[in-house]
């Protein structure tokens, strides 16, 4: 059997629109559309970092946060914000790795100061800013 030629062109009609954020643009689906689950390199990157400066001054290879920002050239008030990523709720920080959090959920929203308490969090985070 001989397959059907192919048209010359084509004309594909793909709903979507462009939202500006955190100074780069992003293609917005409609709310019906499937999602594919991609995560934010920005916060996963946070994340590795919160948790690497974490182990390292619990391990004592810094005896202060001080030193560690210092040695990391990164600024000390910087360095507080990111580790306190740390204290986020376990589901909270699995979702972010997995690309399942929303997408009001941006590095500079998890950067200002958070609820200690898990539950408190997850509202938060839940919740547009």
């Amino acid at each position: 059997m001989i397959p059907a030629p192919l048209p010359e062109s084509m004309t594909l009609h793909v709903p979507f629109r462009v939202v500006k954020r955190g100074g780069r643009k992003e293609i917005h689906l409609p709310v019906d559309a499937p999602q594919s689950r991609r995560s934010d390199s920005s916060l996963v990157k946070a994340l590795g970092r919160a948790f690497r400066w974490k182990r390292m001054l619990d391990a004592g290879e810094f005896a202060t946060i001080g030193e560690l920002a210092e040695h990391e050239h990164i600024a000390h008030s910087y360095m507080t914000r990111v580790l306190r990523l740390t204290l986020l709720a376990p589901d909270i920080v699995e979702a972010i790795l997995d690309g399942r959090q929303r997408s009001e959920l941006t590095l500079p929203r998890l950067l200002k100061p958070l609820p200690a308490e898990w539950g408190a969090q997850r509202r938060h985070c839940s919740t547009p800013p």
